[in-house]
């Protein structure tokens, strides 16, 4: 017959035998979800075009309770383009950031309140320099609160590669800002659709100044602010561009029909910045201005450019890793 010593021994036994299964379990469970990818990652332009005018957060975005890991201690601010929402430009890459472990946030900017409905509610449409005071230095503030992290890094896509300028420049975020990935970057301005050649012409006759006050007062300042030898990025070319602490990466497409000349995009030739012409390396990835932000090539860039010391070879026919 048992005694009551041994009694009590099997049921220690039994008990750390089940409690070591459950934690084995637990592990496994863990392990399972930080390996599987959380979200599908769409690529090509078809996806955006679905939620061109959908507001909301793209998938992977806007996890308000993310804490960054040790191995990507600062959280990515995804920006969008001219005419973009959040959720167009960014349904390939937030998902895919999300899967690669990264605490991702986007928001919608330059809405134009004095612009007639529906265009009041286009993002990017309004004057960057409200833009980025307004509405991108408190949502990188609201971000690093959040998250508790010293820094971000942005991630622009056209516009966004400019209006964020302003902001490092003249609002105090280059000491919040680490590293700023851009693509189809406007640095110096387009020459698209005659813009600058008028400009050019009204600078003769003395109104280009006037005329850039009116776009900005009557809601379209952006478009004009983005032209080449606008008053916007003469401030931003001038002096110090490039804040040396901040590391660049400028991802260009040969074929971009808005950013004209593609060149517009390059960086100066400094030890913080990178100027990446995917056709350089990728001849056949061929993608205009609005796909860059969900071609896997390009995207296989930004991953790199994000985490440079565990940078992996680009395949021009692959998709980026995913998680």
């Amino acid at each position: 017959m048992p005694t009551a010593t041994s009694i009590r021994r099997n049921r220690t036994r039994r008990l750390l035998t089940a409690f070591a299964f459950a934690c084995a379990a637990a592990l496994s469970t863990a392990n399972t979800a930080v390996a599987a990818p959380a979200y599908p990652v769409p690529y090509g332009l078809g996806e955006g075009l679905t939620h061109y005018f959908d507001p909301a957060s793209p998938p992977g975005a806007n996890d308000w309770s993310c804490r960054p890991t040790p191995e990507h201690p600062e959280p990515v601010i995804l920006l969008h383009g001219l005419t973009a929402t959040q959720a167009a430009d960014w349904a390939s890459l937030a998902p895919l950031l999300a899967n690669n472990g990264y605490c991702v946030f986007a928001l919608n900017y330059g809405m134009e309140s004095r612009l007639p409905a529906p265009l009041n509610t286009v993002p990017g449409l309004g004057d960057m320099i409200d833009s980025a005071t307004n509405q991108l230095a408190p949502f990188v503030d609201r971000v690093l609160a959040a998250t508790g992290a010293e820094r971000v890094d942005f991630v622009g896509h056209s516009e966004g590669t400019v209006m964020p300028r302003w902001y490092i420049k003249f609002l105090g975020g280059a000491d919040k800002v680490a590293k700023s990935v851009n693509l189809t970057p406007i640095n110096n301005g387009t020459h698209a659709n005659g813009g600058a050649l008028l400009g050019a012409l009204l600078s003769r006759v003395g109104l280009w100044d006037r005329a850039q006050q009116f776009a900005i007062d009557n809601g379209s300042g952006a478009a004009v602010q983005l032209t080449a030898g606008s008053n916007f990025l003469a401030a931003l070319n001038s002096g110090v561009a490039y804040q040396p602490d901040i590391r660049y990466t400028f991802i260009m497409t040969r074929y971009d029909e808005l950013v004209v000349p593609y060149t517009s995009g390059l960086g100066p030739i400094a030890a913080n910045v990178t100027n990446i012409v995917v056709q350089d390396q990728c001849p056949l990835s061929i993608f205009e201005h609005n796909g860059a932000s969900s071609d896997p090539v390009a995207l296989q860039h930004v991953l790199n450019a994000l985490d440079p010391e565990h940078a992996q070879p680009v395949n021009c026919f692959g998709r980026p890793r995913n998680g």
